[in-house]
């Protein structure tokens, strides 16, 4: 079973930065598509960024410009770059991994990222 464990949240001012982590047991991001979900208080979780196995990326219209996702397969470790907060930015942030063309994904167990002054 592979294990997804992300650190790197914490609190930040409006316009700082953060750099979330997410180390996989196995070599999973070799063979997935990665991607960065959140999910701020009444809201449904919702996609921020996306890595795919071929090394593309995606990004939601609301941290395009701002967040960079990447990964660095040789540390089975995924990352989210999150440069000019803003307080909406708030909630707490989910590793994902899923095998394309299966059922199978993971998910690691989130990181509270809060904006705040």
């Amino acid at each position: 079973q592979v294990q997804l464990v992300e650190s790197g949240g914490g609190l930040v001012q409006p316009g700082g930065s953060l750099r979330l982590s997410c180390a996989a047991s196995g070599s999973i991001f070799r063979v997935s598509d990665g991607g960065w979900y959140r999910q701020a208080p009444g809201k449904e979780r919702a996609l921020v960024a996306r890595i795919f196995k071929g090394g593309s990326t995606y990004y939601a219209d609301s941290v395009k410009g701002r967040f960079t996702i990447s990964r660095d397969n040789n540390k089975n470790t995924m990352y989210l770059q999150m440069n000019t907060l803003k307080p909406e930015d708030t909630a707490v942030y989910y590793c994902h991994a899923r095998i394309p063309l299966s059922t199978q994904e993971f998910w690691g167990q989130g990181t509270q990222v809060t904006v705040s002054s």
